[in-house]
């Protein structure tokens, strides 16, 4: 830690510490006493991080004050309550709304500045806990940690990158810990930078994994939509994006010429802003497509250069992609790996060919087993797909191994038992 400096985790307030009132899929703050709850595990989980070293400080935005809609006596009134029930060292309060132009409303980090020159944090140390874009975005922008607690609202995404996500308080809460502590705790996929994405074409199965926290984004292709008995591309396509608005998703040409790649992406396109039009690097002759991502691209149109197997792909694809719109290049890691080439080196150098393309995000795909994941977190990459049965093993994650190996005894005794087996 630095100096003498204390160590502070910075919590939002609404939809952190007491539960925020929703109106279609957007979250408020309570307008009255009585709309006040307090989660449940909100005072166990301060008690952790005050029994860890940590200040406890509240930074909020309270706009309502300024609207009218609340009086500045009943938020001082909920804050003295919060305060009466809960270990915080000290309210931060933003009242202003968006037309006053302050420096203090989150996502802009006046309130983690002014509450860390006046208890002397040190904010590389510290930690901005919330459930919100602006708080990460805030937290990102004083130079701390971030966790962003999911809650699935229906408003756009962090810009920043948090340093962990997280389903609850109490998750958010044990990555901190762990984090702060240096050991080395369980892998956890709250402790994941590389964002998650769910590649299929179940439907169902995409908007299970809509409702879970860990997954960013989806991708398909029409193999997969073929495999799950896809009859109607672009009606699936659009019944999809109808409840999917608001993180990536890549959606396939089918063509094989470029002149009917080209209309086919710009259709697709115009089916909802966060569609990204998967092109394969070249088509089936092996002509390479740089020339239309560069035209798709430059044109405004998201793109995700796909099937992308080597270097000089890489390369060319990352050329094309310099000067254009958000993009996102798949490298199939675990067909590579399927070939005895260790995809590591492949991708740790793909990733800085793409230094040249600023606005383009390297995919890890195809991986074939979860420690792929944690190999895409350690090199930096910025996305993994993965397909239902690896997600599925994500619940594996940090599993106690003696556990894990007693279970493993205990299937093959229940199965020779049911077998009925006899020597």
């Amino acid at each position: 830690m630095n100096g003498k400096l204390r160590r502070a985790v910075f919590l939002d307030r609404d939809g952190v510490l007491n539960r925020a009132i929703l109106r279609e899929g957007k979250p408020f703050a309570p307008a009255r006493l009585g709309e006040l709850e307090i989660l449940p595990d909100a005072s166990h989980c301060l008690e952790r991080l005050r029994r860890g070293g940590f200040l406890l400080l509240v930074v909020t935005n309270q706009p309502e004050v300024s609207r009218g809609t609340q009086s500045l006596a009943e938020m001082e009134e909920m804050h003295r309550i919060l305060r009466s029930q809960l270990p915080i060292d000290d309210f931060f309060v933003c009242c202003h709304d968006d037309a006053d132009h302050c420096t203090c409303r989150k996502p802009l980090p006046g309130l983690l500045l002014r509450a860390a020159a006046q208890y002397g944090v040190s904010l590389p140390d510290s930690y901005l806990l919330g459930d919100r874009w602006k708080d990460v975005d805030a937290g990102y922008a004083a130079g701390c940690r971030t966790v962003w607690i999911y809650h699935g609202y229906q408003e756009r995404f962090p810009t920043a990158q948090p340093s962990a996500r997280a389903a609850s308080l109490r998750e958010a809460v044990d990555y901190v810990l762990a984090d702060a502590a240096g050991h080395a705790a369980p892998p956890t996929v709250a402790g994941l930078k590389v964002k998650l994405f769910a590649d299929g074409a179940d439907k169902q199965a995409m908007l299970d994994s809509y409702a879970d926290p860990h997954i960013m984004g989806f991708t398909t292709n029409p193999t997969l939509m073929r495999r799950a008995g896809v009859a109607d591309y672009e009606t699936f396509a659009r019944d999809v994006l109808d409840v999917i608005r608001d993180r990536p998703i890549s959606l396939e040409v089918f063509a094989d010429d470029f002149e009917e790649m080209n209309r086919q992406s710009r259709k697709i396109a115009t089916w909802g802003q966060n569609v990204y039009v998967k092109i394969p690097v070249t088509n089936t002759k092996g002509e390479r497509s740089s020339k239309l991502i560069a035209e798709l691209t430059e044109s405004g149109i998201k793109v995700n250069v796909t099937a992308v197997l080597t270097l000089e792909q890489v390369r060319y694809v990352a050329e094309a992609l310099e000067h254009g719109a958000p993009s996102c290049v798949s490298v199939f890691a675990g067909r590579i790996a399927d070939t005895g080439r260790d995809p590591v080196p492949l991708m740790t150098s793909a990733l800085e060919i793409l230094q040249s393309a600023p606005k383009a995000e390297l995919i890890w795909a195809s991986p074939r087993e979860v420690l792929n994941v944690f190999q895409a977190d350690a090199i930096g990459c910025h996305i993994i797909t993965a397909t239902k049965d690896i997600l599925e093993k994500l619940a594996f994650i940090g599993k106690d191994l003696e556990a894990y190996s007693r279970e493993t005894v205990q299937m093959f005794h229940s199965d020779a038992v049911s077998s009925g087996y006899v020597l």
